[in-house]
């Protein structure tokens, strides 16, 4: 199973303080470099979160760690800042209004 971290709510995917400090102090992280450049599934990030729990979240986040399977082509979705993750495949002409 891969784990990815996602945004559960409405709003954005963002780290609180904590959360960068964290990873700069714990992981050697740049935050000029990493800034809104995060690797979903990335083993820090998600030590990061199962480390400092909520602690991670900012006023419009609530990051979750979701499993899926090994060898599954992903992207990961939104609307207004809530994500998902679906499986990669062909979509033509989708808008959302």
């Amino acid at each position: 199973m891969v784990k990815i971290v996602i945004n559960a709510c409405y709003g954005g995917f963002g780290l609180s303080n904590e959360a960068e400090k964290w990873l700069i102090e714990n992981k050697n992280w740049n935050k000029e470099k990493s800034k809104w450049k995060y690797d979903r599934k990335t083993p820090d990030l998600i030590n990061c979160i199962e480390t400092l729990g909520k602690k991670v979240n900012t006023f419009c986040s609530d990051l979750k760690i979701i499993e899926i399977p090994d060898n599954v082509e992903y992207t990961i979705k939104e609307h207004a800042g809530r994500e998902w993750v679906a499986e990669k495949h062909r979509t033509w002409g989708f808008e959302i209004y």
